[in-house]
């Protein structure tokens, strides 16, 4: 038995745990084991030696004074100064001595005692493992198998060694899936649920998610020649994407729409048909807001705080605030800032006819002089 820690290392190394962490969990579960076999009454260290990879095992006794009543009560955990004093001459009341307990004489029901320590706590680190792994790829983006729909439309998926879980308010709105469909989901949390043990959370409705979809079909962005600033999503419906550029001689926009749209197409269907609005950034909130409230024109924004006025001609209110709102909804939550709309007298139309009036004007003026 005391070489077992060649299994244990053996194991270890096919699962690619660490090797200090193997070695934590043999001395505790050989001390769990000790208990359980020799008494939990007494106190015991566990000793590895990292040249022989062997395993020793030491019961503790406590030296008392003569006259202390423990001494009497529990022989084997408790010496008397006495005795201690011919083993030790130079041992004080409160010192331990320890004894070596022989491996090799705990038995067939230690051996399953043991073994069955070694398994749970190994199990404990794989999970633990598989725990850090999906915490460090939250946001990420990944693919996986429908194995099962339940009846509240819950999907669960299959990624590697996890089955992970797509709920119903995580799906865009209409999805179905199906046993054996393949779906691209980004990973939205995971955490340890008492009942169910580690659960890994997917969404397909998250800003992140159009995020990442647009780092896979557009190269620029995965480079870092194209950063995505903001991104602001009505799932199914529409979206808007705020872009700026790291290199002067590449369009932000241009580079994630793509020749004839093919880029933002392709992430579109991915999102069951979302109309998403890609932007330039800009630093300056005035200019930034004019643009998300795009395809509406934009005389004039004022910043008090948080909050954003926005003048506009009456014609262009409607474009603004978009059908049920998800324009200047969208705007709001691109910018980060409460956009109030205030009409400016006088239409676009009339503002056209009056830029031709004054150039015409002018030309006639000027055809005066010329005369």
């Amino acid at each position: 038995m005391e070489k077992i820690i060649d299994i244990v290392e053996s194991i270890a190394h096919e699962k690619g745990l660490d090797k200090k962490n193997v070695k934590e969990v043999v001395v505790k579960s050989l001390y769990n084991t000790a208990k359980k076999v020799y008494g939990d009454e007494y106190e015991y260290e566990v000793y590895i030696d990292d040249k022989t990879k062997n395993l020793q095992l030491f019961q503790k006794v406590l030296v008392v004074s003569d006259n202390d009543e423990r001494a009497k009560e529990s022989n084997e955990n408790h010496m008397v100064l006495s005795k201690a004093k011919e083993i030790d001459s130079d041992i004080e009341v409160g010192d331990e001595l320890t004894y070596k307990l022989p491996l090799d004489n705990l038995g067939r029901t230690a051996s399953a005692v043991l073994q069955k320590e070694l398994e749970f706590h190994i199990q404990r680190l794989l999970e633990d493992k598989i725990f850090e792994k999906y915490q460090k790829m939250i946001g990420h983006i990944i693919s996986g198998s429908v194995v099962r729909v339940d009846f509240e439309e819950n999907t669960y998926i299959e990624i590697n060694e996890v089955r992970a879980i797509l709920p119903r308010r995580n799906r865009i709105k209409g999805e179905s899936f199906k046993v054996g469909n393949v779906v691209k989901s980004v990973i939205r949390k995971v955490y340890i649920d008492a009942g169910r043990g580690m659960v890994v959370e997917l969404s397909r409705t998250t800003p992140k998610f159009l995020e990442k979809l647009l780092e896979l079909e557009v190269p620029e962005i995965k480079d870092g020649n194209v950063i995505i600033h903001d991104v602001a999503r009505i799932p199914g419906e529409r979206a808007k994407v705020s872009l700026s550029s790291s290199h002067p001689n590449i369009d932000p926009v241009g580079a994630a729409v793509g020749t004839r749209g093919v880029r933002i197409m392709a992430v579109s269907k991915e999102l069951k048909n979302e109309n998403i609005d890609c932007i330039e950034y800009s630093s300056i909130p005035e200019i930034y807001i004019t643009k998300a409230l795009s395809p509406a024109i934009v005389s004039a924004v004022k910043i008090e705080g948080k909050k954003a006025i926005v003048t506009l001609p009456a014609d262009q209110k409607s474009k603004a605030i978009g059908k049920s709102g998800i324009n200047i909804r969208l705007a709001s939550m691109l910018t980060g800032y409460e956009i109030e709309l205030v009409e400016r007298a006088g239409g676009a139309s009339e503002q056209n006819n009056e830029n031709r009036e004054k150039t015409m004007d002018a030309n006639a003026l000027k055809s005066l002089f010329n005369e």
